[in-house]
Formats: structure tokens, sequence, C-alpha cells
């Protein structure tokens, strides 16, 4: 796809931190209901896509963090996107993951150990369509950005 640059009001000073505010409200509503809120996301879909918990071990920090994200299942394999909305930089969590790629996955009141790594570019090719008909915005974040948004594997 061809680079096009995101929209200007995406590039608000204060959405970021507007961001870390809903992403933290959202995690802890999730928690406290083990999953029942929060489990859907609905903005701009037809229908509620399945949402997790990703805890992972701040790179600098050494403290957990963890982040909503949107994921598919392939067996018994988590599946998500490095996307950050097509931001030229990978988001915090990635990041994290990357240097300590043992994590945590809490789906519904299910949390499971897992080992994060990113799709090698064949495993990317194969779950790039999946995940774009799973979430449209995926292949239009893709377009934002002039690197290559990560796909990530988290397995047992």
């Amino acid at each position: 796809m061809a680079y096009r640059p995101r929209p200007k009001q995406l590039d608000s000073k204060s959405l970021p931190r507007i961001m870390r505010l809903i992403s933290r409200a959202h995690v802890w509503l999730y928690r406290a209901t083990g999953g029942r809120l929060g489990r859907g996301f609905r903005v701009g879909v037809p229908k509620p896509l399945p949402v997790m918990l990703l805890t992972t071990i701040g790179k600098k920090s050494g403290q957990k963090r963890t982040a909503p994200l949107l994921y598919i299942e392939d067996q018994d394999r988590v599946i998500t996107v490095a996307s950050q909305g097509g931001l030229p930089k990978h988001p915090l969590w990635y990041d994290n993951l990357t240097a300590n790629p043992d994590v945590e996955v809490q789906i519904g009141p299910t949390v499971r150990r897992l080992r994060a790594r990113t799709a090698t570019p064949e495993e990317r090719a194969a779950f790039w369509p999946r995940l774009v008909a799973h979430y449209p915005g995926y292949g239009e974040y893709q377009t934002w950005t002039e690197r290559t948004i990560p796909v990530v594997i988290l397995e047992p």
C-alpha cells in the first residue's frame, strides 16, 4: 500500500494523554468485572470486537504495564497487532515485550502466561489479511506509516 499521511486531527498534542487515561480506565473496568465489561471494542465497527488485556514488564522500569488490545485466536495462540494507530513509532508495550517476551494475557476472567514474539515476514503475510478483515482500521493505519506494523504472536 502507498504511504499517505495521517489525518491532521489525529496529531493533537493532547490525544496521547487522553488515550492513556481511556486505556487505564478500560483496564480497571475489565479487571474489576472479570472481563464482563470492556471485553468488546465497539467504535466504528458493526459488531463488537474481542479485547484482551496484555501485561508486559516495562523495559526500563521493570514494572507491570497493561494494555487493552484487539486480538484473534489461532488454535492455542493469540495474535495481535502493534499498530499504535499508524504512528511512526511502535507502541511502548511492543518495545517492552521485545525486551522481555514473557507476558500475561487476560481474556474475560481467564489469565494465561504466554511468550510473545514478532511474526516472521511469512507469518505476517499469512495473518495480515485475517487481521485486516477482523478490524479494517489496521489496513488504513499501515498506509499512515512507513514502518511495517508488527504482528505479534503470543503462544504457550
